[in-house]
């Protein structure tokens, strides 16, 4: 069993990322006789496996999930984290698609010189891209000439008005 302090040390995290692990149930400790908190080096681990997963991207749920997932809440062995980074390899499929078009959009966007995606006459005049709902709409798959054509669509499918 370590202390606390050696085992943050050990770990490269602060104490109180350790108390946080354990008030979210990533982690257990037992109180040494002074009633100090102290973990099993076996647990250094566990919080490997934890800062792996954060690195990630995954969630403190998801982490919770897949540590539940381990017999007896045991630290995860090689044949488990094999196991688990399998499943989550689409999740880091997806991230980087989403990054890597983040990144061609973003700098097509700074590259018009406008730096507004609210007034680009470029990528979204008028806003258009506000039809389509909130958030960042190119980047969540919208394309600006879908918007452009559909705004199009609305304009000459509308009534004239009458006085």
């Amino acid at each position: 069993m370590l202390p606390i302090s050696e085992f943050a040390r050990r770990a490269g995290i602060a104490a109180s990322a350790l108390r946080f692990y354990e008030e979210q149930g990533l982690l257990h400790s037992t109180r040494s006789t002074a009633g100090r908190r102290q973990f099993a080096r076996a647990d250094l681990r566990r919080v490997a496996f934890i800062r792996a997963a954060q690195i990630v991207g995954l969630s403190l749920e998801q982490i919770r999930a897949a540590l539940a997932g381990l017999p007896d809440k045991r630290t995860p062995t090689p044949a488990d984290w094999e196991r688990l980074s399998r499943s989550w390899r689409p999740l880091l499929d997806e991230r980087i698609q989403a990054l890597t078009q983040l990144r061609e959009q973003l700098s097509a966007c700074i590259g018009c010189g406008c730096l507004s995606l609210s007034k680009c006459a470029l990528y979204n005049p008028g806003d258009l891209a506000a039809s389509r709902g909130a958030g960042p709409r190119y980047w969540l798959g919208d394309r600006s000439s879908e918007l452009k054509a559909s705004a199009a669509a609305n304009a000459t499918h509308k009534r004239p008005e009458r006085a």
